[in-house]
């Protein structure tokens, strides 16, 4: 039929082959250099809007690692970073004989274990409350209410606490057991998950409740029908369907395990001293900027996210056996 149309002067039917494919390419399949231009294309606007958010992790979090180099020297500002002598480990030498950082590193550690005992649970509770009880205007409600205390600073947060609980504050004046919280050792670690639950367990919540809405409602419907109560629905139903974000962000928080506040922390390291208000972000900040060891304080941080990243390692490997994707495969 084409041969016919040509010999009576139609034009030929048209090729299957784009334009601009090249020669030897296979049939039937565009080039990946074409796909990727038609791709570009078609996301530019994203793209576009992704590129400040691409250029803030760039320069503020891989480019910044070249200056973990300083961990390595006597770093002196004024002789620059190439030109600061070199002392190999002895940095790391001084801060593991060093009792400071150890006691900095333990209460780190005090803190961020009770963080993770009693805050990680708080906001999974939440979220399956206003999913499973609230509907509607008392949820939206309930949801602005529990959600503002994340907008509001450290440091409002750390005044409401002394109005509460300081000396000449609401309870503090007035309550005996309470007369001596801000400023008790003892009660410093507790305190501080305290703070952190009030502030940001409601905002927690949204990610639990935006995976709790994707659990296909059916599931609940044939449990329902098969005679599976509320607990045996929560467990068999719920339970597997947000399985994979709670080990999403527990692999996330232990990577982030040795951070437990700073700005929390440095407005009320002074009131209990820095025995038990000290951590390895304020030792940082009271060796290096403070006492101009900068070789020191990066050693101390260098050594703070190593730890992290083995423990996210750790962490993806073990969610890998255990059947679950992890942070990344």
């Amino acid at each position: 039929m084409t041969s016919t149309i040509e010999q009576a002067g139609g034009s030929p039917a048209p090729s299957a082959d784009p334009p601009d494919r090249p020669p030897g390419a296979p049939p039937g399949r565009e080039p990946r250099s074409v796909r990727w231009r038609r791709a570009l294309r078609a996301q530019r606007t994203l793209l576009l809007l992704a590129v400040p958010g691409i250029a803030y992790f760039l320069v503020f979090h891989y480019a910044a690692l070249f200056g973990n180099v300083i961990a390595f020297k006597d770093f002196v500002p004024f002789q620059g970073l190439w030109e600061s002598p070199w002392v190999g480990l002895d940095n790391f030498q001084r801060m593991f004989e060093d009792a400071a950082f150890w006691q900095a590193a333990w209460n780190t550690l005090s803190i961020a274990v009770l963080q993770l005992v009693f805050f990680f649970p708080l906001p999974l509770a939440l979220a399956l409350l206003l999913h499973s009880l609230a509907r509607g205007g008392v949820r939206k409600i309930i949801q602005s209410v529990v959600y503002l205390p994340h907008f509001l600073s450290w440091v409002i947060v750390v005044a409401l606490f002394q109005q509460l609980l300081g000396p000449t504050g609401m309870f503090g004046g007035n309550v005996a057991f309470v007369t001596d919280v801000l400023t008790n050792p003892d009660a410093f670690k507790p305190l501080m998950v305290v703070q952190i639950i009030w502030k940001d367990c409601g905002w927690g919540t949204i990610i639990f409740l935006a995976a709790l809405s994707q659990v296909n409602q059916d599931l609940y419907e044939s449990a329902a029908l098969d005679g599976a109560g509320p607990r045996r629905r929560f467990w068999h139903v719920t339970l597997p369907a947000i399985r994979p974000i709670v080990i999403l962000l527990l692999i996330m928080r232990l990577g982030d395990i040795l951070t437990v506040g700073f700005e929390q922390i440095l407005l009320q390291r002074d009131a209990v001293g820095p025995e038990a208000g000290e951590v390895l972000d304020t030792f940082v900040y009271y060796q290096g900027v403070l006492g101009a060891d900068w070789g020191y304080s990066a050693a101390a941080g260098l050594f703070k996210g190593v730890v992290g990243a083995l423990l996210v390692y750790s962490a993806n490997k073990i969610a890998h056996r255990l059947g679950e994707q992890g942070v990344y495969k």
